[in-house]
């Protein structure tokens, strides 16, 4: 379970550098908005980051080969 929370905590870590850029310079990081404002920027990447955050957090909650276990079995 190493690698999928250490993968979440990076995409909370670069989702919280999109927001802390996308306050100073909106149009950066919603390009493809009709309209860039700080409110999009925080609603966009602040709930991408909970969101990753939170699973973060829940994945400390899942034994290690449980989640593997159900992955391998399932494609068979």
């Amino acid at each position: 379970m190493y690698y999928p929370r250490l993968l979440c905590l990076l995409l909370t870590l670069t989702s919280l550098l999109f927001l802390a850029i996308g306050l100073v310079k909106p149009w950066m990081l919603l390009w493809w908005e009709d309209r860039q404002n700080r409110r999009k920027v925080i609603k966009v990447y602040g709930s991408v980051a909970l969101f990753f955050y939170l699973l973060y957090w829940l994945l400390a909650f899942i034994p290690a080969g449980w989640l593997a276990a159900h992955i391998f079995f399932s494609l068979r």
